[in-house]
Protein backbone atom coordinates (compact mmCIF):
# COMPACT_ATOMS: atom_id res chain seq x y z
CA UNK A 1 0.00 0.00 0.00
CA UNK A 2 1.12 3.25 -0.82
CA UNK A 3 2.06 5.36 2.07
CA UNK A 4 0.29 8.88 2.34
CA UNK A 5 3.18 12.40 3.46
CA UNK A 6 1.76 11.80 6.92
CA UNK A 7 3.13 8.23 7.31
CA UNK A 8 6.19 9.13 5.27
CA UNK A 9 6.68 11.83 8.48
CA UNK A 10 6.12 9.84 10.52
CA UNK A 11 8.71 6.79 9.34
CA UNK A 12 11.48 9.54 9.10
CA UNK A 13 10.64 9.35 13.15
CA UNK A 14 12.31 5.75 13.39
CA UNK A 15 15.89 7.02 11.78
CA UNK A 16 18.85 6.62 13.97
CA UNK A 17 19.82 9.31 16.19
CA UNK A 18 22.90 9.98 14.28
CA UNK A 19 21.74 10.62 11.06
CA UNK A 20 19.06 12.82 12.57
CA UNK A 21 21.93 14.54 14.14
CA UNK A 22 23.86 14.98 10.82
CA UNK A 23 20.90 16.55 8.87
CA UNK A 24 20.88 19.35 11.62
CA UNK A 25 24.27 20.17 11.34
CA UNK A 26 24.12 20.29 7.35
CA UNK A 27 21.52 23.17 8.04
CA UNK A 28 23.78 25.01 10.46
CA UNK A 29 25.66 27.03 7.70
CA UNK A 30 22.31 27.55 5.84
CA UNK A 31 20.88 28.71 8.78
CA UNK A 32 23.60 30.90 9.37
CA UNK A 33 23.69 32.48 5.90
CA UNK A 34 20.28 33.45 6.00
CA UNK A 35 19.52 34.51 8.99
CA UNK A 36 17.84 38.27 8.86
CA UNK A 37 17.33 37.69 5.25
CA UNK A 38 13.80 38.02 3.89
CA UNK A 39 12.32 34.69 1.76
CA UNK A 40 9.39 35.47 -0.46
CA UNK A 41 7.28 32.39 -0.85
CA UNK A 42 4.51 31.39 -3.67
CA UNK A 43 2.00 28.93 -2.05
CA UNK A 44 0.18 27.12 -4.16
CA UNK A 45 -0.89 23.43 -6.13
CA UNK A 46 -1.60 20.51 -4.10
CA UNK A 47 0.46 21.66 -0.93
CA UNK A 48 -2.59 23.86 -0.61
CA UNK A 49 -5.21 21.17 -0.96
CA UNK A 50 -4.60 17.85 0.82
CA UNK A 51 -4.71 18.16 4.58
CA UNK A 52 -1.24 16.73 5.64
CA UNK A 53 0.73 18.81 2.85
CA UNK A 54 -1.00 21.83 4.52
CA UNK A 55 0.34 20.85 8.15
CA UNK A 56 3.90 20.24 6.82
CA UNK A 57 4.33 23.37 4.95
CA UNK A 58 3.11 25.31 7.81
CA UNK A 59 5.42 23.90 10.09
CA UNK A 60 7.69 24.13 7.40
CA UNK A 61 6.85 27.92 7.09
CA UNK A 62 6.76 28.32 10.92
CA UNK A 63 10.40 26.64 11.52
CA UNK A 64 12.08 29.37 9.07
CA UNK A 65 10.94 32.11 10.91
CA UNK A 66 11.74 31.20 13.99
CA UNK A 67 15.73 31.05 13.11
CA UNK A 68 15.34 33.84 12.12
CA UNK A 69 14.65 33.71 8.11
CA UNK A 70 11.86 36.99 7.60
CA UNK A 71 8.90 35.06 5.35
CA UNK A 72 6.47 36.65 3.22
CA UNK A 73 3.70 34.22 1.99
CA UNK A 74 1.97 34.92 -1.16
CA UNK A 75 -1.15 32.31 -1.90
CA UNK A 76 -3.27 31.39 -4.85
CA UNK A 77 -6.56 29.43 -4.30
CA UNK A 78 -8.17 29.21 -7.53
CA UNK A 79 -9.87 25.78 -6.90
CA UNK A 80 -11.90 27.39 -4.30
CA UNK A 81 -12.61 30.27 -5.91
CA UNK A 82 -14.35 28.22 -8.83
CA UNK A 83 -16.26 26.52 -6.18
CA UNK A 84 -17.47 29.79 -4.89
CA UNK A 85 -18.32 31.07 -8.01
CA UNK A 86 -20.64 27.48 -8.90
CA UNK A 87 -22.00 27.88 -5.45
CA UNK A 88 -23.20 31.47 -6.41
CA UNK A 89 -24.47 30.07 -9.95
CA UNK A 90 -21.50 32.37 -11.77
CA UNK A 91 -19.39 30.05 -14.28
CA UNK A 92 -15.96 30.53 -14.38
CA UNK A 93 -13.60 31.56 -17.96
CA UNK A 94 -10.38 31.37 -18.65
CA UNK A 95 -7.73 33.06 -21.73
CA UNK A 96 -5.01 31.92 -21.79
CA UNK A 97 -4.44 30.87 -17.91
CA UNK A 98 -6.27 33.98 -16.16
CA UNK A 99 -9.54 33.96 -15.25
CA UNK A 100 -11.79 36.49 -16.85
CA UNK A 101 -13.24 38.61 -13.95
CA UNK A 102 -16.03 40.67 -13.90
CA UNK A 103 -17.51 42.59 -10.88
CA UNK A 104 -19.38 40.36 -9.68
CA UNK A 105 -16.23 37.53 -10.25
CA UNK A 106 -14.41 40.48 -8.72
CA UNK A 107 -16.42 40.02 -5.52
CA UNK A 108 -16.25 36.56 -5.27
CA UNK A 109 -12.29 36.43 -5.05
CA UNK A 110 -12.36 39.63 -2.48
CA UNK A 111 -14.57 37.20 -0.49
CA UNK A 112 -12.80 33.79 -1.12
CA UNK A 113 -9.23 34.51 -1.94
CA UNK A 114 -8.85 37.23 0.73
CA UNK A 115 -11.46 35.46 3.12
CA UNK A 116 -11.62 32.07 3.88
CA UNK A 117 -8.47 30.99 1.98
CA UNK A 118 -6.31 33.80 3.59
CA UNK A 119 -7.32 33.25 7.17
CA UNK A 120 -7.46 29.40 6.67
CA UNK A 121 -3.39 29.50 6.29
CA UNK A 122 -3.07 32.38 9.17
CA UNK A 123 -4.61 29.60 11.38
CA UNK A 124 -2.75 26.76 10.48
CA UNK A 125 0.51 28.79 10.72
CA UNK A 126 -0.65 29.89 14.27
CA UNK A 127 -1.67 26.28 15.34
CA UNK A 128 1.95 25.57 14.38
CA UNK A 129 3.58 28.32 17.11
CA UNK A 130 4.19 30.62 14.02
CA UNK A 131 2.48 34.18 14.21
CA UNK A 132 0.85 35.46 11.02
CA UNK A 133 -1.47 37.85 9.80
CA UNK A 134 -3.42 37.82 6.33
CA UNK A 135 -2.87 40.73 4.58
CA UNK A 136 -4.89 41.59 1.18
CA UNK A 137 -3.59 43.41 -1.50
CA UNK A 138 -6.15 46.39 -0.68
CA UNK A 139 -4.57 46.70 3.10
CA UNK A 140 -2.42 49.82 3.80
CA UNK A 141 -2.07 49.79 -0.11
CA UNK A 142 0.30 47.00 -0.36
CA UNK A 143 -0.54 46.69 -3.98
CA UNK A 144 -1.36 49.34 -6.08
CA UNK A 145 -2.44 47.63 -10.05
CA UNK A 146 -2.99 48.29 -13.03
CA UNK A 147 -5.61 46.79 -15.72
CA UNK A 148 -3.82 44.14 -17.93
CA UNK A 149 -2.86 44.66 -21.40
CA UNK A 150 -5.77 42.48 -22.47
CA UNK A 151 -7.99 43.80 -19.98
CA UNK A 152 -10.84 44.58 -22.34
CA UNK A 153 -11.21 40.74 -22.90
CA UNK A 154 -9.88 39.74 -19.13
CA UNK A 155 -12.08 42.35 -17.66
CA UNK A 156 -11.06 42.91 -13.57
CA UNK A 157 -7.43 41.49 -14.32
CA UNK A 158 -4.44 43.82 -13.18
CA UNK A 159 -0.55 43.73 -13.40
CA UNK A 160 1.45 44.83 -10.53
CA UNK A 161 2.00 48.78 -10.16
CA UNK A 162 3.63 49.64 -6.50
CA UNK A 163 4.20 47.65 -3.62
CA UNK A 164 4.10 49.13 -0.29
CA UNK A 165 6.90 47.53 1.06
CA UNK A 166 7.32 49.45 4.40
CA UNK A 167 4.48 47.89 5.67
CA UNK A 168 5.22 44.34 4.67
CA UNK A 169 8.81 45.03 6.03
CA UNK A 170 7.02 46.46 9.97
CA UNK A 171 4.87 43.77 9.70
CA UNK A 172 8.20 41.48 9.14
CA UNK A 173 10.21 43.29 11.75
CA UNK A 174 7.95 42.51 14.34
CA UNK A 175 8.05 38.60 14.04
CA UNK A 176 4.96 38.57 12.00
CA UNK A 177 4.77 36.52 8.80
CA UNK A 178 2.81 38.37 6.28
CA UNK A 179 0.14 36.07 4.32
CA UNK A 180 -0.65 38.09 1.22
CA UNK A 181 -3.69 37.78 -1.03
CA UNK A 182 -2.98 39.23 -4.67
CA UNK A 183 -5.38 41.56 -5.19
CA UNK A 184 -5.38 45.16 -6.17
CA UNK A 185 -6.74 48.45 -6.61
CA UNK A 186 -6.10 51.58 -9.11
CA UNK A 187 -6.39 55.31 -8.42
CA UNK A 188 -9.76 55.06 -9.55
CA UNK A 189 -11.29 52.83 -6.61
CA UNK A 190 -10.75 49.31 -9.23
CA UNK A 191 -10.05 46.35 -7.36
CA UNK A 192 -8.41 43.81 -9.73
CA UNK A 193 -7.23 40.15 -9.75
CA UNK A 194 -3.98 39.30 -9.89
CA UNK A 195 -1.96 36.11 -10.41
CA UNK A 196 -0.32 34.46 -7.59
CA UNK A 197 3.23 34.06 -9.62
CA UNK A 198 3.19 38.04 -10.79
CA UNK A 199 2.49 39.24 -7.25
CA UNK A 200 5.17 37.45 -5.70
CA UNK A 201 7.68 37.82 -7.89
CA UNK A 202 6.52 41.84 -7.74
CA UNK A 203 6.57 41.31 -3.74
CA UNK A 204 10.25 39.74 -4.24
CA UNK A 205 11.68 42.52 -6.60
CA UNK A 206 10.50 45.05 -4.01
CA UNK A 207 11.60 43.87 -0.79
CA UNK A 208 15.03 43.05 -2.49
CA UNK A 209 14.83 39.57 -1.33
CA UNK A 210 16.99 36.93 -0.94
CA UNK A 211 14.95 34.11 -2.26
CA UNK A 212 11.61 33.77 -3.95
CA UNK A 213 10.32 29.68 -3.47
CA UNK A 214 7.58 28.63 -5.81
CA UNK A 215 5.74 25.73 -4.35
CA UNK A 216 3.94 24.26 -7.14
CA UNK A 217 3.28 20.68 -8.91
CA UNK A 218 6.29 20.48 -10.17
CA UNK A 219 9.39 18.67 -9.02
CA UNK A 220 11.74 21.52 -10.87
CA UNK A 221 13.36 21.96 -14.83
CA UNK A 222 13.33 18.23 -15.98
CA UNK A 223 16.02 17.40 -18.90
CA UNK A 224 14.88 13.84 -20.09
CA UNK A 225 14.68 11.67 -16.79
CA UNK A 226 17.16 14.26 -14.21
CA UNK A 227 16.34 17.41 -12.82
CA UNK A 228 18.49 19.94 -12.79
CA UNK A 229 19.28 21.08 -9.33
CA UNK A 230 20.65 24.28 -10.62
CA UNK A 231 19.91 26.38 -13.87
CA UNK A 232 21.44 29.43 -15.73
CA UNK A 233 20.33 32.09 -17.71
CA UNK A 234 22.37 30.70 -20.10
CA UNK A 235 21.76 27.02 -20.12
CA UNK A 236 17.73 27.94 -19.95
CA UNK A 237 18.02 30.06 -23.35
CA UNK A 238 19.58 27.02 -25.09
CA UNK A 239 17.35 24.79 -23.79
CA UNK A 240 14.37 26.27 -25.15
CA UNK A 241 16.20 26.78 -28.44
CA UNK A 242 16.75 23.50 -28.34
CA UNK A 243 13.22 22.24 -27.41
CA UNK A 244 13.90 20.65 -24.14
CA UNK A 245 12.03 23.12 -22.23
CA UNK A 246 9.31 24.01 -23.86
CA UNK A 247 5.08 24.53 -23.59
CA UNK A 248 3.65 26.17 -20.48
CA UNK A 249 7.17 25.87 -18.33
CA UNK A 250 8.75 28.56 -21.26
CA UNK A 251 6.98 31.78 -19.50
CA UNK A 252 7.77 30.64 -16.03
CA UNK A 253 11.12 30.12 -16.55
CA UNK A 254 11.76 33.51 -18.45
CA UNK A 255 9.84 34.74 -15.42
CA UNK A 256 12.36 33.45 -12.75
CA UNK A 257 14.91 35.21 -14.40
CA UNK A 258 13.21 38.57 -15.12
CA UNK A 259 13.11 38.77 -11.20
CA UNK A 260 16.66 37.19 -10.97
CA UNK A 261 17.61 40.23 -13.18
CA UNK A 262 15.84 42.73 -10.96
CA UNK A 263 17.80 41.76 -8.06
CA UNK A 264 16.58 38.94 -6.07
CA UNK A 265 19.17 36.33 -5.00
CA UNK A 266 17.76 33.25 -6.05
CA UNK A 267 14.79 31.78 -7.33
CA UNK A 268 13.40 28.05 -6.55
CA UNK A 269 11.03 25.67 -8.12
CA UNK A 270 10.17 22.76 -5.82
CA UNK A 271 7.05 20.58 -5.86
CA UNK A 272 5.03 21.18 -2.80
CA UNK A 273 3.50 17.24 -2.40
CA UNK A 274 6.93 16.24 -1.62
CA UNK A 275 7.42 16.09 2.02
CA UNK A 276 9.60 19.05 3.82
CA UNK A 277 10.50 20.09 0.25
CA UNK A 278 10.69 23.77 1.19
CA UNK A 279 13.01 22.46 4.07
CA UNK A 280 14.88 20.47 2.12
CA UNK A 281 15.99 22.57 -0.52
CA UNK A 282 17.07 25.42 1.64
CA UNK A 283 19.04 23.62 4.28
CA UNK A 284 21.19 21.06 2.70
CA UNK A 285 23.29 20.55 -0.03
CA UNK A 286 21.56 18.61 -2.65
CA UNK A 287 18.14 20.11 -2.36
CA UNK A 288 15.12 18.90 -4.37
CA UNK A 289 14.28 20.86 -6.50
CA UNK A 290 15.61 23.48 -9.23
CA UNK A 291 17.56 26.99 -8.34
CA UNK A 292 17.67 29.28 -11.06
CA UNK A 293 20.78 31.63 -10.74
CA UNK A 294 22.84 34.42 -12.86
CA UNK A 295 25.86 31.97 -13.74
CA UNK A 296 26.77 28.49 -12.89
CA UNK A 297 27.68 28.07 -9.18
CA UNK A 298 29.19 24.94 -7.45
CA UNK A 299 27.47 25.09 -4.06
CA UNK A 300 23.44 25.23 -3.27
CA UNK A 301 22.90 28.60 -1.30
Amino acid sequence: MEHSPCNKVNQTRKAPHAAIGQVLIEALPYIRKFEGKTFVIKYGGAAMKDSCLKNIFAQNVTLLRKVGIRIVLVHGGGDAITKTAEKMGLTSRFLHGRRVTDKEMISVIQMTLAGKVNQDIVQLISEHGGKAVGVSGLDADTIKARPHPNAVTLGLVGDVEQINTSYIDLLCRTGLIPVIAPIGFDDNGNIYNINADDAASSIAIALKAEKLIYVSDVEGIHVGERILKTISKREAADFIEQGIISGGMIPKVLSAFKTLDSGVGKIHLIDGKATHSLLLEIFTHEGVGTQFIAEQESDHY
